[in-house]
């Protein structure tokens, strides 16, 4: 079945050139563009694509208003793509709901592996935005005491939660824990179900901000 995908931008030859580089590929479709995070949310609700592509400045409003109210209410999952490399977007999306987060700059193929992931129930961040995003969390102070919901995981689902913020796939962390990799898969499914989570990516937030995993730790 074809991943249907809505592009958000403010931009009219942005949004034509993610729409010829998403319709070359036989398992994509381009169900619809909107002009700014209004026309987004109307859109969505209407055409209920599986990702939408989502510029974060766009007129009336905004990215990030957009993205709360499609990935809150479970209407689409988002992956941002923007030319704004800036911490504060970086988290607010992140908080937002959103799924993924990139930088226009990035190659079609890696724009497409992107949808693919995001499509599949991951999340997926740029290298460069989870540097940001770690050295976001590294300015804060640890908190004083472990947060309650941490205390329903057990020691190896904390190890995996360790592990996820380090951002290490399923596969590299079945060989880090000599474990098979449908056993990690499970480990991880129940970790996001136990923090009320959706995604690696806010497993990867939670983690931080718990004070689980501190920047430059192991």
């Amino acid at each position: 079945m074809s991943i249907r995908v809505l592009i958000a931008d403010d931009q009219a030859l942005v949004r034509v050139g993610f729409r010829k580089i998403l319709e070359s590929e036989p398992d994509l479709e381009v169900v619809g563009e909107a002009a700014d995070g209004g026309e987004a949310i109307e859109r969505a609700r209407l055409l209920r694509p599986d990702i939408v592509l989502m510029d974060i400045q766009m007129p009336r409003i905004d990215g990030l208003q957009a993205t709360r109210r499609l990935a809150g209410g479970g209407i689409a999952r988002v992956l941002i793509l923007t030319t704004f490399d800036i911490n504060e977007y970086v988290y607010e999306a992140l908080r937002a709901g959103a799924s993924g987060f990139l930088l226009k700059d990035t190659e079609a193929d890696q724009l497409i592996t992107a949808i693919r992931v995001v499509a599949q129930g991951d999340a997926l961040l740029a290298p460069s935005i989870t540097r940001r995003l770690i050295e976001q969390f590294a300015r804060r102070p640890p908190p004083s005491s472990r947060p309650d919901a941490l205390t329903e995981l057990t020691a190896r689902e904390l190890e995996i939660l360790q592990l996820l913020a380090r951002g290490l796939s399923n596969a590299e962390i079945a060989h880090e824990l000599t474990l098979g990799e449908a056993t990690v898969k499970t480990h991880v499914a129940r970790v996001l179900h136990k923090l009320g989570l959706r995604d690696r990516v806010q497993a990867v937030v939670a983690a931080y901000e718990t004070g689980l995993v501190q920047p430059g730790g192991r």
